[in-house]
């Protein structure tokens, strides 16, 4: 096995830096970048089909974008001509044409529209966002798209290690992290995934037993180990095959159970990059197919030391982030699913059930009675829903409150009744009441203490 095939043995076990700048078959990176380009485009014809473009960025009055930022829709007409062109760049990237721009507008583009709505965060727009970030510096072009043929220079049937080996560690981030931020209390005893099957009865085969305590608990179990142990089992020759597999047939079952949109689609078809790099064109030659490698490989970093060291810091930041990100709550005190400081951008996926019920009240400055406002006046109710249960989103919207009643010419303080349910346990008031929420900061890191902490047990056992 040599450094051509990127075996994980031959390009660590050397410990050389240099084995990331040498040219691995690109075939694998070619069915990757044309998977992405396909689903995306699947998924921007899934918002003009059911009309949430309209739904998430022109009805609402008010949108909870994330600061710094604080990202507001375009007009109508913009969002609109905004999703074409993502549908557009989207389709460039499955064709290869324009690729670097086209990467690069995707990134930005789908980013924006990302952080205008906190109630639409969902962690695969997030990794949608990562993987094309990284697109960008990846040349996935160089075989098998119009810019290999309209730039015959760059055309190469060879690719620089590292560039696997990023893709790799980054479809490893959501399986990993997933399955440590299943080591928790409420999932070892299995929920919320107990109170999430008693719906799925009908589920082919299994779903009669979807009721019993065995099978809530196998589920639990092998759903952590699953997420676990999968990379390793795929880095291995030996077991990666019947990896694969098991892997698929979870994705499938979990499309089945679980809304999760492009989600166990695209992960499914992505856990393929972990196969050996030339496994496209070996399938090609297996039915008669034999497509001629390209053995050019032009790659300035192999002749520029200080463009290999750019690389390697790159490279090192990134690891670092997306390795740091999803342990920061273990720095916050509390319940992390209940507080939610830390719970963005950590793969915490399907690990709670959460409900809430939050009342807003104003108060003149001239008068000591407090009214109670309707949140339908100012947010709509998939907005709300989202809310409830949420302190930070609940505190950004008492700011949005009083901004709007001062437009009005009136100063009120705003006050917050918010309980919330986690995971079937018995409603507690999550936010501590009779005090003015727009007068308290929101940390960027770290613990709110006008959030309270849980203290109510998980008693549902059966």
């Amino acid at each position: 096995m040599n450094i051509l095939q990127g075996d994980l043995k031959e390009v660590w076990g050397k410990k050389k830096i240099k084995n990331l700048f040498q040219p691995v078959d690109n075939s694998s990176i070619v069915i990757f970048r044309l998977v992405f380009g396909a689903i995306m485009f699947w998924e921007v014809t899934r918002y003009f089909r059911y009309d949430w473009i309209h739904r998430y960025w022109v009805e609402p009055d008010f949108n909870f974008s994330y600061g710094p930022f604080n990202f507001q829709p375009l007009p109508e007409q913009y969002m609109y001509l905004l999703w074409y062109t993502l549908g557009t760049l989207a389709i460039f990237i499955l064709i290869g044409f324009l690729y670097r721009i086209s990467t690069v507008l995707f990134f930005v583009l789908f980013s924006y529209t990302f952080l205008l709505e906190q109630a639409r965060y969902l962690n695969h727009f997030y990794l949608v966002m990562i993987i094309s970030f990284i697109l960008i510096f990846i040349p996935a072009h160089r075989h098998f798209s119009l810019d290999s043929i309209l730039f015959r220079k760059i055309r190469s049937s060879l690719i620089p290690c590292w560039s696997l080996w990023l893709v790799r560690f980054t479809i490893a981030i959501p399986y990993f992290f997933g399955g440590v931020a299943k080591i928790n209390p409420d999932w070892l005893r299995g929920y919320p995934l107990s109170n999430w099957l008693q719906s799925d009865m009908d589920f082919p085969l299994i779903g009669q037993f979807f009721d019993q305590r065995w099978m809530v608990m196998f589920m639990s179990y092998s759903g952590l180990l699953l997420d676990l142990l999968i990379v390793p089992v795929l880095l291995f020759k030996r077991t990666r095959l019947i990896g694969f597999i098991i892997i698929s047939l979870f994705h499938l079952m979990n499309d089945q159970l679980f809304s999760i949109g492009i989600f166990p689609w695209f992960m499914m078809f992505a856990t393929t990059i972990f196969f050996a790099p030339d496994w496209p064109r070996k399938l090609l030659s297996s039915v008669g197919l034999k497509p001629n490698p390209n053995t050019h490989f032009q790659d300035y970093s192999l002749s520029r030391p200080i463009v290999q060291k750019g690389i390697i810091v790159g490279l090192a930041l990134f690891v670092a982030l997306q390795v740091s990100l999803p342990f920061r709550h273990l720095l916050i005190p509390g319940n992390v699913h209940w507080t939610e400081e830390g719970h963005r951008y950590a793969w915490h996926m399907k690990l709670r059930g959460k409900s809430g019920i939050t009342r807003f009240y104003i108060q003149d400055e001239d008068s000591e009675e407090k009214i109670q406002i309707r949140t339908d006046g100012f947010i709509e109710d998939w907005q709300a829903n989202k809310m409830d249960g949420k302190p930070y989103m609940i505190w950004e919207f008492a700011q949005h409150i009083q901004k709007e009643f001062r437009l009005m010419g009136s100063n009120v303080k705003v006050y917050v009744d918010a309980w919330a349910s986690l995971n079937g346990r018995s409603y507690q008031q999550l936010i501590a009441p009779n005090f003015d929420i727009t007068q308290v900061p929101k940390p960027w890191f770290g613990n709110a203490d006008w959030i309270l902490p849980l203290n109510t047990p998980l008693e549902n056992q059966r």
